[in-house]
């Protein structure tokens, strides 16, 4: 009992020791990490905000169990050092203890004092015999303390060993557990209905945004100066339209004003092994044309960029002519198929553009890019806003001639670097806050009385996913067939489940994947105090939530006050 009682507080001396520093005492600094640990359970359990500092906190631990386990190494080491060297102290134990027991049976004092010749010499053998036996059994003696040391130390650290591990498995549970806890919120919100997605895919389509550059009709225009007759409000811009594969053709544009080719134009938006000329039947049916020709007939019949884009020899336009035979060769397989004369397909019409467009044309005559020996789907569309997208990226299927990278002169970092290192920065779409309505000049701008409620109703959606069917618009009809709440019932619906609802938004920032192209949070501040919300839920409740058509149409965006 006494042995095991021993043994406990041998190993919670051991424990100490580990988790403390050189600056506290063992006892005080055991207690402060198990506090932090409970702080980080209990900041787990209130509140999926706490997830950031929670790891932060955590990885602080870590760092300093990472230290102690770099001193474990170098202890470990000098075990094992003290082992390969005992190797050699046991072979001079093993003769030592040998020579003792063979020296003290022949060196007896009545065998010496039988040979000694007189007493002097009796007593001087005998001192010499004792020196002797003294010094065999210092040797004896501290070979058997550093073989006891050894083992000690060895048991030491293999309890130290266990304890960090324990320490570390704790840990890793309490982050494990918070990413499953912040996992759960984020599908609760980001999980729309198959309603909810068909109401995005309409009030997206009602905007009539432009997906090509020959269209100068309708789509957006920044409301940056306008006066909506009223200050301190908000407004959400999108850099580019949602469609981002393949050809961004205003930033051929640009590439062309930067004196690019159009084989280096249309090697920066596509990957192909090479460009060859091809040739078929092109048959074009709907809207009511029925029309059939050769495939450069058919090019200079395609109305996509406008002709005045005339810079670094037509190469934009080249570029441009390349891709839509591509294009029509992918889509009709060869041309055993027929096409559309629309922007689902192509832009058609029945007479030759003309002009600038014809003479690309004829300059390219029947090129098209090929990879594998196939003819690419060249997709194409007027505005990347800096980037272009793998197709798999926006939900088609992935395809190994689109590409994901920035197409911008040079890196970005911000989104004043965006604006001014974009080859499609001159596009009048490139920089837009989508949407309108008759009040307020026309404009898309919200006040910060609306932002909260929108802010409330995510929210609302991340304690009760049940409730969706009352948070539409308050401006149009429920499409669930019930009633929707306002934002007085939102606030009501809030409090009841334990949290402060916003009445007004005071500011909003949000944080960008400049790498890529993405908004990833949003940071509100207001009357409810702060919260942080993931871009892609902020988007889709925004969307289902703000007056008339405002929206936010793409993956990337920023937030501007009036």
């Amino acid at each position: 009992m006494k042995k095991l009682l021993f043994l406990l507080f041998f190993i919670l001396f051991l424990t100490c020791f580990l988790l403390s520093t050189p600056y506290n005492t063992f006892s005080d600094e055991l207690d402060d990490i198990n506090k932090q640990i409970n702080d980080l359970t209990n900041a787990l359990s209130q509140s999926v905000k706490a997830t950031q500092p929670l790891e932060d906190q955590a990885n602080a631990i870590k760092q300093r169990i990472a230290i102690i386990e770099q001193d474990l190494i170098v202890k470990e080491r000098s075990i094992e050092s003290g082992y390969a060297n005992l190797a050699k102290q046991q072979q001079i134990l093993n003769a030592t203890v040998r020579d003792f027991y063979i020296k003290s049976y022949y060196n007896s004092p009545l065998l010496i004092l039988l040979s000694a010749g007189s007493a002097s010499e009796f007593t001087q053998i005998l001192g010499y015999q004792k020196a002797n036996a003294d010094r065999d059994k210092a040797i004896i003696t501290n070979i058997a303390i550093t073989i006891q040391d050894l083992q000690n130390r060895k048991k030491s650290l293999e309890a130290e060993k266990i304890s960090i591990a324990t320490a570390k498995a704790k840990l890793d549970e309490i982050i494990t557990g918070a990413k499953a806890y912040q996992a759960t919120l984020s599908s609760q919100i980001s999980q729309l209905s198959a309603r909810q997605q068909q109401i995005l895919a309409q009030r997206l389509g009602a905007l009539n945004i432009p997906l090509f550059a020959y269209n100068t009709q309708g789509g957006c225009s920044s409301d940056i100066g306008k006066d909506p007759g009223f200050g301190g409000g908000f407004g959400f811009f999108t850099y580019g339209v949602p469609n981002r594969v393949g050809l961004n053709q205003y930033g051929a544009w640009g590439r062309a004003k930067a004196r690019q080719g159009y084989e280096q134009i249309l090697r920066a938006y596509y990957n192909f092994d090479s460009i060859e000329t091809r040739d078929a039947q092109i048959h074009v049916t709907g809207n009511g044309i029925d029309w059939t020709g050769s495939l450069d007939d058919y090019v200079k019949r395609i109305y996509e960029v406008p002709d005045s884009w005339t810079d670094n020899d037509l190469a934009a336009l080249k570029a441009q002519a390349i891709a839509a035979r591509s294009y029509a060769l992918a889509y009709t397989n060869n041309g055993s198929g027929s096409i559309c004369p629309t922007e689902q397909c192509q832009v058609f019409k029945t007479d030759p553009k003309g002009g600038n467009w014809e003479q690309a044309v004829n300059a390219t005559s029947n090129q098209v890019m090929l990879q594998g020996g196939n003819p690419i789907k060249a997709w194409f569309s007027s505005t990347h806003g800096g980037y272009m997208f793998n197709s798999g990226e926006i939900g088609w299927s992935s395809t190994s001639w689109t590409k994901n990278a920035q197409d911008t002169s040079s890196s970005v970092g911000s989104f004043s670097d965006l604006k001014s290192n974009a080859y499609d920065k001159d596009s009048p779409w490139f920089y837009c806050d989508w949407g309108s309505r008759t009040s307020y000049n026309k404009t898309a701008w919200l006040k910060s009385d609306e932002v909260a409620d929108i802010v409330n109703v995510i929210l609302l959606m991340q304690k009760d996913s049940g409730v969706r069917d009352h948070l539409y618009q308050t401006d149009k009809s429920n499409p669930a067939g019930t009633d929707t709440w306002d934002s007085g019932r939102v606030k009501q619906e809030l409090q009841s489940r334990g949290v402060t609802p916003y009445n007004n938004v005071s500011n909003i920032s949000v944080s960008a994947d400049f790498g890529s192209g993405r908004t990833t949070n949003v940071n509100v501040s207001g009357d409810g105090g702060s919260v942080g919300i993931s871009a892609s839920d902020f988007k889709n409740y925004f969307n289902l939530r703000a007056p008339a058509n405002i929206q936010i149409v793409g993956p990337l965006y920023n937030v501007e006050r009036n």
